[in-house]
């Protein structure tokens, strides 16, 4: 409490420092408390908003970290976001993000939110999760929950959510394997990893599980945060071919859906319904709900109940599915993806989410891993 006032005071003293030299100050898009370390913001190269509410019901406050991705990515991080809104909504927290220019931001914008006493600091994605966990080792008072990670669960002050994308891209690629028209289908992968390498083994055990004759091309992109790379990728799967390409990419993925698009083939967006970014291209999205997983963890801090370990959001606990918009699908595939879907809820479609459980049913025809 002792530091909170301090703080508030020096921001004070800076706020009537600037007025007195006739200063301009610029429009202040963090948090209160977080005013005395403007600079120190602006050195990291992110950028930052806040959200309070005047009936607050909470006094927590809960920071939000993206990947390079940013936080307008039509994607994870977007929907990360949504997430806290809803909790602000909900339950009065104050909320903020810092967005990740670069990798080397990572560290630095997480100890933004120690510095200025976060009680739960959010971090997009599995590429924060070395700095995540230096953070947490040395903060061990401080609560952390990170995306699409499992390698920090054993530390009590860190909650890992993580999903079974491998069941949502099993539909997409059941969606796929039914409508292409060439059977010819493209996966654009941001990055391969453990974890991203899931979204490939499901999109193609859904494709061949429809379609055994259909062909995958595959590219990894290595990059969450270039559309021109997405679309250079698109573009060469389409010259071979492809009438539907799918997308695992973040904000790469947007060059997917704009090449799919000009070409007048098919796309399948990711982790959140794309439709409104190309309402006659994309046909479904396989969606993570991140949004779900964040406001249910800003609702256990907020009760007192949050812990370590991981969190695992599947089919069953409405963590995956495919987009609820169908416009563009015929209700005869929605009928049969229904159906998978029924068989995945009931054990008989087990959908592979490793290299050897892909392997042992589809053999060495996952390029990426």
């Amino acid at each position: 409490m002792k530091k909170r006032l301090l703080s508030m005071a020096l921001s004070a003293v800076m706020v009537l420092s600037l007025a007195a030299c006739g200063g301009q100050a610029k429009e202040n898009k963090t948090s209160n408390a977080s005013a005395s370390k403007g600079s120190a913001v602006a050195s990291t190269a992110s950028a930052s908003k806040t959200s309070n509410t005047p009936e607050a019901k909470s006094n927590l406050k809960i920071g939000l970290i993206t990947d390079v991705g940013g936080i307008h990515d039509h994607s994870f991080n977007e929907t990360s976001w949504k997430g806290l809104e809803q909790a602000k909504t909900d339950l009065g927290v104050e909320i903020n993000y810092l967005e990740s220019k670069t990798d080397a931001d990572y560290t630095s914008n997480i100890e933004t939110f120690v510095d200025e006493e976060y009680d739960l600091i959010v971090c997009v994605g599995f590429k924060l999760a070395e700095a995540t966990k230096k953070a947490a080792e040395a903060h061990p008072d401080t609560k952390f929950a990170i995306i699409d990670d499992a390698s920090n669960a054993a530390l009590p002050n860190v909650t890992c959510l993580t999903f079974k994308q491998e069941q949502a891209s099993y539909l997409v690629g059941y969606v796929a394997g039914l409508v292409t028209k060439k059977n010819n289908v493209g996966f654009v992968l941001g990055m391969a990893s453990d974890m991203m390498n899931k979204f490939g083994y499901g999109y193609l055990a859904g494709v061949y599980a429809a379609n055994p004759e259909a062909k995958v091309q595959q590219i990894n992109a290595n990059h969450f945060a270039d559309p021109a790379i997405g679309k250079t990728s698109a573009t060469t799967m389409i010259t071979n071919g492809a009438d539907v390409i799918f997308h695992a990419a973040g904000g790469t993925g947007v060059g997917v859906i704009q090449a799919c698009q000009e070409a007048k083939i098919s796309a399948i967006g990711v982790d959140t319904d794309q439709s409104s970014l190309a309402p006659e291209t994309v046909i479904t999205s396989a969606m993570k709900r991140v949004d779900n997983a964040v406001y249910d963890t800003a609702k256990q801090l907020v009760e007192g109940t949050i812990k370590g370990g991981e969190m695992v959001y599947d089919l069953s606990k409405g963590g995956v599915d495919i987009a609820p918009t169908t416009d563009l699908l015929s209700e005869d595939v929605l009928k049969k993806v229904e159906e998978v879907k029924g068989k995945i809820l009931s054990g008989e479609v087990v959908v592979p989410g490793t290299k050897d459980e892909f392997e042992k049913e589809f053999g060495d025809k996952y390029e990426l891993d």
